[in-house]
């Protein structure tokens, strides 16, 4: 709920017209949008500069973001050091099947992991745009949303003292458990969805064993396989919900892996030191509206894609785009109307990317059900990618968000 007014012998407060709350990529694309535009920002972030420029994140980026990061000069370095990706591979039946979308579209993913485009992002924001930013904030707590003049306080790092902003709007950029989410007013409708599975995330000191993201499907559970760099692989084996890490030590990882990911036709995977292993129970959300007052939220703090179709890092971008560019344009000219229509226009990709992840957990997981009946409806998906080839430009489309309209 809305914390109340701060209380008035806090500190004589800073004022900025916009507070960004996270410094993941959709609060720093924010930021660096604002400080293109030359609008004042403050960016808060409770972890360590350190911590966020390393906790490892998804990788998988769609092209149309790219292109977007692009436009406002935020992909000098992604552009030089991605890899692209023009074809990704099913593995069921103990076969490969490769599926070349950018042949079906022309468009490609990139490869760039979330690390190397944060630390992007705070340098460009920070050190060359001239950017506000505190790491390492404790106990942030946004005020009077409902007003014209809302406040955020923290608690300062380094003296320990409350700190008091003042600003026109509030981005809550922080996710799911962050002082945005806790700040929606009681009876904010969020939508969730628990697929009742665990994914295994695993992160290999080794390289690529395809040129190409893998995904096996298999009666023992889904298995993937994603290129981070030359040298580095993530991987990802279904497990129970809530598993416990520790009972997958490296020799069962392996052995299912390559188990759930063989092919005939293909090598065997190349094996390699495991430097992470984390168990994440396969749930989305959604959050609606997106905004309340003065507080617009974007990323993880307004919905989550498990990471099935490889979607949450381009929804956070979407979301960034939208509002900082609809920030710039009310706070510069005055202009309302991106800011008006800021939640319905992200709501509409949001959506389409959940039923598209809901669709491809049904091909992923339905031949390890149980259900001889999901099994065989998933084969018959798959199947069909590659016999139709309507279904497969309709797949791709997904896949890649290239759809016209949203």
């Amino acid at each position: 709920m809305i914390s109340p007014s701060p209380h008035p012998d806090s500190p004589a407060p800073e004022s900025f017209p916009v507070v960004v709350v996270g410094a993941g990529p959709a609060g720093l694309t924010v930021g660096n949008i604002l400080r293109a535009a030359g609008v004042d920002c403050l960016v808060l972030e409770a972890e360590s500069r350190d911590v966020v420029e390393e906790r490892p994140r998804a990788g998988v980026m769609e092209e149309w973001a790219v292109r977007g990061l692009e436009r406002r000069g935020l992909a000098g370095r992604l552009l030089e050091r991605a890899e692209r990706q023009s074809a990704c591979e099913f593995r069921f039946d103990g076969q490969g099947y490769r599926f070349p979308y950018t042949e079906l579209t022309g468009r490609h993913h990139w490869i760039y992991p979330q690390p190397m485009l944060v630390t992007d992002l705070v340098r460009e924001y920070a050190e060359v745009r001239g950017g506000a930013i505190r790491f390492g904030v404790r106990d942030v707590r946004l005020h009077d949303l409902d007003s014209d003049r809302p406040t955020v306080s923290y608690t300062d790092p380094g003296s320990g003292e409350r700190r008091l902003v003042r600003c026109a709007f509030v981005a809550g950029c922080d996710g799911a458990r962050g002082a945005s989410r806790a700040a929606l007013p009681t009876g904010t409708r969020v939508a969730r969805h628990d697929y009742g599975i665990g994914w295994l995330a695993l992160l290999a000191e080794a390289p690529p064993s395809s040129d190409r993201v893998l995904f096996g499907m298999h009666a023992n559970g889904f298995a993937g396989h994603m290129p981070r760099s030359a040298e580095t692989t993530r991987y990802y084996l279904q497990c129970p919900p809530g598993d416990d890490p520790a009972d997958w030590p490296h020799d069962r990882v392996w052995e299912e892996l390559g188990r759930r990911l063989h092919a005939a036709d293909r090598p065997p995977l190349t094996e390699g030191r495991l430097v992470e292993k984390r168990v994440l129970d396969m749930h989305n959300y959604v959050v609606e509206p997106m905004v309340s007052g003065r507080l617009l939220l974007a990323g993880d703090a307004a919905h989550l894609v498990a990471p099935i179709a490889a979607k949450g890092m381009n929804l956070a971008l979407h979301d960034a785009f939208l509002l900082g560019d609809g920030l710039a344009a009310y706070l510069v000219k005055g202009e309302s109307a991106g800011l008006d229509g800021y939640s319905e226009a992200c709501l509409r990709r949001v959506w389409d990317y959940q039923e598209f992840s809901q669709w491809l957990a049904e091909i992923y997981h339905g031949t390890s059900s149980g259900d001889p009946y999901r099994a065989g409806t998933a084969l018959a998906r798959l199947r069909r990618l590659f016999t139709s080839p309507a279904a497969a430009a309709a797949f791709a489309e997904q896949y890649l968000g290239t759809a016209e309209a949203y």
